[in-house]
């Protein structure tokens, strides 16, 4: 099937080419105007409806009209002297305010796109007086805005609103402050803009650098990124028709994340293929470049297939995951993941069989051997001195691993910048008012009977939870139209945010609303502080569940590609370090040096799937390597030695570029962690595990790595497996 792929591909070339350049520029044009339908707003919709917030947030939509698409902005309105609102201030607010809430606000237009691509956000929003504060030195509006605030164009609408009222109430001689999550989201993209845009000019021009570097080549340095966005716009394609078509929704960072896998294995790939494309015409200068093509493209795709189908296999698993965020983003990189693998055995065949030679200009190394460099030396320090290199390596990552010692979860939400104005919004609202005012903790009460709610029956209820310490405020009840349901708003003195008010939703909250609630009535407690509880309590199940299936799963393609017990033993301990190594680094930083409340709960399992997956693409290659050159006549270790000196460079530059897509998530705000985490995890992944590590193993075991079925060293080269040997003696187990 590989080569029946990479055959067809490099026999008819252009038409491969043209198939993906059609599909490419089709889906790039039509994804952004359909992913908005594919994304979920709410965080809390990713949790079952058997968690106690989600059964809240499913009242919240279904008895009292919230919107899950909604997202709500709190303006705060003050005099320009710094006096307090008097009752004639308050009546020209809320005159200003229903001014604003009839006018349409238009979404703006950017000149970079076809128009009719994009989807118009243009709405009125929803404004209603919120709270005055006690000293009547402001007062609150509530804006509900329709949208994910990741969109662009909600974004657009945002800052559009924002501008308005800022002129408007400026003109009546009020300031304005504007805070919430879309708010924090603008200011924060909007701080980051010009850092996010050199950032990205900077690692792109980094990754054509690094090609030019290895294949001194203009084509080989710009056609790995075209090649690559073109299968990435397929890819994301891909995975917003399947979202279509099963009805899932997916988290609005998904596309991110998947641009940036995919930039990063998509030119690996294709770096392992012209890495041995460029080795082969130089071996046999006298075959036809699309020979070389088909040749090369059907060997190495057997490992990119195996190495692409390790990380299907690992997010894969997400799909028994209990948190719709892991479920939905498991087989999203799935999917794309296996278009990668679809391009990568079509597309970039396809473009080595058209370029042919040409692919290396204007570089003129192509005739001759190049002379026995760093790589060399490096693969002949590895096998001479082994042991030495095993111990540095296993110290260096055991050294990091150890910072895992008192890690914690952050269940905060990332993004927001302290400096920001909505930040600074939010604390001028705490100085006077509870810190959860503008983003309570509800408790919903619904009718079980046949009766109907009044507040007079919620009355004990309402008065115990203002019992409970870390409550500041409880608002008035609120019965929706048919009195069947009522929610008490409360305002707590923590920040929504943090791990303090986490603990006091799910636990005195809950248990407050346990014992006084009235019967023939079920209450559930909501909001950001309760839905983040219940994500930690999910997480946690889903952690005990998805490492041993991943794990196992790898474990069983690697035995299946290797053929071997003990290979796939080597390769699971080595990855598995490095994971606990990145892990743990990133905790001694972010934690212990910089005193975060912790990692952020995403980490650990996307760091486990991402380093685990990747970094065994990169063992897979040396292994596979390693096995091919032990088929030859000679001891073992001069045959590591040789896979090393061969693969070093494709490795290293592969390590480097996925590494620097990855450090490329550090502008995106909120993603420092994951950013510092994947970078360098890969780093660690490819320089230190794959070719240090694993040569160093195999150096040691010799042919035994590969028991029961060593390869036999033959005259010709050619494979010749055998199932049962007489075991080595010990000296020459070491010694070859």
């Amino acid at each position: 099937m590989i080569r029946a792929l990479t055959g067809y591909s490099t026999r008819h070339p252009w038409r491969v080419i043209a198939l993906w350049a059609v599909l490419g520029v089709v889906l790039s044009a039509l994804t952004p105007t359909l992913i908005a339908g594919v994304t979920q707003n709410q965080t809390g919709d990713f949790l079952p409806r058997s968690y106690d917030s989600a059964a809240a947030l499913h009242i919240a939509q279904e008895r009292f009209g919230v919107n899950p698409d909604a997202t709500t902005v709190t303006v705060l309105v003050a005099r320009s002297d710094g006096k307090a609102l008097s009752a004639a201030d308050q009546k020209r607010v809320e005159a200003e305010a229903a001014k604003l809430g009839k006018r349409r606000v238009i979404m703006p237009r950017e000149d970079d796109g076809p128009q009719f691509l994009v989807p118009d956000r243009s709405q009125t929003p929803r404004i209603a007086p919120a709270m005055m504060a006690p000293d009547r030195s402001f007062e609150l509006l509530s804006v509900e805005l329709i949208g994910n605030r990741t969109d662009r164009g909600v974004q657009g609408v945002y800052r559009t609103f924002r501008d308005a009222a800022r002129t408007q109430f400026s003109e009546a001689g009020m300031r304005t402050g504007f805070t919430g999550a879309l708010a924090d989201t603008v200011d924060t993209t909007d701080s980051h803009k010009t850092a996010a845009t050199v950032g990205g000019a900077l690692i792109m021009g980094l990754i054509i650098l690094l090609n030019v570097l290895a294949f001194r080549s203009a084509l080989a340095a710009l056609l790995p990124l075209l090649a690559v966005a073109m299968i990435g716009f397929v890819a994301t394609g891909a995975v917003v028709g399947g979202a279509m078509l099963t009805g899932r929704k997916l988290d609005p960072g998904i596309t991110g994340m998947i641009n940036v896998v995919l930039l990063g294995i998509g030119i690996d790939y294709l770096l392992f293929l012209l890495f041995r494309f460029r080795e082969q015409l130089r071996a046999r200068p006298e075959q036809s470049a699309r020979e070389a093509a088909a040749q090369v493209s059907g060997r190495v795709g057997t490992a990119i297939t195996s190495a692409a189908l390790t990380i299907v296999a690992a997010f894969a698993t997400l799909g028994v995951a209990t948190f719709g965020q892991f479920r939905s983003m498991g087989p999203a990189i799935a999917i794309a993941v296996l278009v990668t693998l679809l391009g990568s055995l079509t597309l970039l065949p396809a473009l080595l069989a058209a370029a042919g030679r040409k692919m290396f200009w204007p570089s003129r190394t192509l005739g001759h051997e190049p002379r026995e460099g760093r790589a060399a030396r490096f693969g002949a320090l590895v096998t001479r001195r082994p042991l030495t290199m095993l111990t540095g390596s296993v110290a260096l990552l055991a050294a990091l691993a150890a910072g895992l010692v008192g890690i914690h979860m952050d269940y905060g939400r990332g993004g927001s910048d302290a400096r920001t104005p909505a930040a600074a919004t939010a604390a001028e609202i705490s100085r006077t008012l509870p810190t959860g005012v503008s983003d309570p903790t509800s408790v919903f009460v619904t009718a079980t009977g046949d009766g109907v709610l009044t507040t007079g029956r919620l009355e004990g209820l309402s008065r115990a939870l203002t019992q409970v310490k870390g409550v500041g405020q409880v608002a008035r009840t609120v019965l929706n139209k048919d009195h069947r349901a009522a929610r008490i708003d409360l305002y707590t003195t923590a920040d929504p945010q943090s791990q303090q008010a986490r603990d006091l939703a799910s636990g005195p909250i809950r248990a407050a609303v346990a014992q006084h609630t009235p019967a023939g009535t079920t209450a559930h407690v909501g909001g950001t502080a309760a839905i983040f509880a219940d994500i930690s309590t999910a997480v946690d199940h889903d952690l005990k569940i998805v490492f041993p299936v991943a794990a196992g799963l790898i474990a069983l393609i690697l035995l299946l590609l290797l053929r071997s017990l003990l290979a796939p033993v080597v390769l699971m301990f080595s990855v598995g370090l490095g994971f606990a190594a990145t892990l743990g680094a990133a905790t001694l930083l972010f934690q212990h040096a910089l005193g975060t409340p912790g990692v952020s709960y995403t980490l650990p399992l996307v760091l486990f799937l991402f380093v685990v997956a990747l970094g065994t693409d990169y063992n897979i290659l040396i292994a596979d390597r390693i096995r091919e050159e032990m088929r030859r006549p000679g001891p073992a270790r001069a045959a590591v030695a040789r896979a090393v000196r061969h693969t070093t460079p494709a490795i290293a530059m592969a390590g480097l570029v996925l590494a620097a897509s990855f450090a490329s998530l550090i502008t995106s705000p909120g993603n420092e962690q994951t950013a510092f985490a994947m970078t360098l995890g890969i780093m660690l992944s490819a320089l230190v595990v794959s070719l240090v590590l694993v040569p160093a193993l195999a150096a040691l075991l010799g042919r035994a790595m590969w028991w029961p079925l060593r390869p036999r060293p033959t005259e010709d080269g050619h494979r010749q497996d055998r199932a049962t040997e007489p075991a080595p003696e010990p000296d020459r187990v070491t010694a070859c």
